[in-house]
């Protein structure tokens, strides 16, 4: 992905979450008690759970809140179990994609997933048929007109793996996924805001998709993130025009 445009995708993502602002809630409280279930309750020893409580402070849900479900996961309120399943396919133009879900009903979550890729022009795959084409990475991401020099700088002697220059002017600061916190924590004492901070699955090689096939990619990607058990997608389109 190293060299290629990605600020347009990433703007398009984050105005598709503002839309859908009540419905983030959801997918964070699925994410608070599958991390503390499986993790435990205690943020400091994880940082699953850690992450996943900054999501929640970010779309200002209430901290009793948090905590509830923090207490439901680990047995101290009764609550749903969700189980993490991902699955994997084939979008436009062959790009794939990966769909992370939480759900408490595994054939239904199937179901919907597959009518999806079938409805818009993907075609499901099976497990392990795109994963090999993802690396499991913290990623921050700068807005253009970011000082490069000092993103390099700062992020290089806080751990960083890497530091991308994108076509367009984004910078991209690649991280393990461990060291992720640390890392961010350093560029924001900096001054350097991310527009993206997350752990996350980046592709390790783009698909360029134009007009009519990125419109079709994007259509494809907004139907899955759509569905009510999805957490994330993820894809190695890159998508031109306005998509």
């Amino acid at each position: 992905m190293a060299g290629h445009s990605k600020w347009a995708n990433i703007q398009h993502r984050k105005g598709r979450q503002d839309e859908k602002r009540q419905r983030v809630w959801t997918r964070v409280v699925r994410e608070i008690m599958v991390a503390a279930r499986t993790g435990g309750g205690d943020p400091a020893a994880n940082p699953r759970l850690r992450l996943a409580i900054e999501k929640a402070k970010a779309a200002n849900m209430p901290a009793d809140t948090v905590r509830r479900n923090i207490d439901k996961a680990t047995g101290n309120l009764e609550g749903v179990n969700y189980e993490e399943i991902r699955y994997e396919g084939y979008g436009i133009g062959g790009a794939a994609i990966i769909v992370d879900t939480m759900t408490d009903n595994r054939v239904r979550t199937v179901a919907e997933v597959r009518h999806v890729f079938s409805k818009y022009g993907g075609n499901m795959g099976s497990e392990g048929s795109v994963a090999f084409q993802f690396r499991n990475v913290g990623q921050l991401i700068f807005a253009p007109g970011t000082s490069e020099e000092k993103v390099m700088e700062v992020a290089l002697d806080a751990g960083a793996e890497d530091v991308i220059a994108d076509d367009d002017g984004a910078i991209e600061v690649l991280t393990a996924p461990n060291d992720f916190e640390a890392v961010r924590q350093k560029l924001e004492a900096a001054g350097l805001a991310p527009e993206v901070a997350e752990v996350t699955l980046r592709a390790e090689n783009t698909v360029d998709l134009e007009g009519e096939d990125a419109e079709r990619m994007q259509k494809l990607i907004d139907a899955l993130e759509d569905l009510d058990d999805t957490q994330e997608v993820y894809h190695n389109a890159n998508l031109g025009g306005d998509a």
